[in-house]
């Protein structure tokens, strides 16, 4: 899935609706910091990611943060 559709779609900065691409909501991050992003590719198939900094010109790259199911939503103990 990654390979076949996620990254094709990160080339293009068009996402598929099948991936079902957002911001995760109830994210505070510092200003300028990019959003993190949500993505879901089965009933319990979750990843978080944001954009970082490209390491290869002309590359998006893609810091991926959390993979999982709707566990990885769970902040943890406050």
């Amino acid at each position: 899935m990654v390979r076949n559709k996620f990254v094709p779609d990160v080339a293009t900065g068009q996402f598929r609706p099948g991936l079902r691409i957002k911001p995760v909501q109830g994210v505070r991050l510092p200003d300028g910091e990019r959003p993190v992003m949500e993505m879901t590719w089965a009933p319990d198939g979750r990843a978080t990611w944001q954009y970082g900094d490209e390491l290869r010109e002309g590359e998006p790259h893609v810091i991926w943060r959390r993979v999982g199911g709707h566990e990885i939503f769970d902040p943890g103990p406050a």
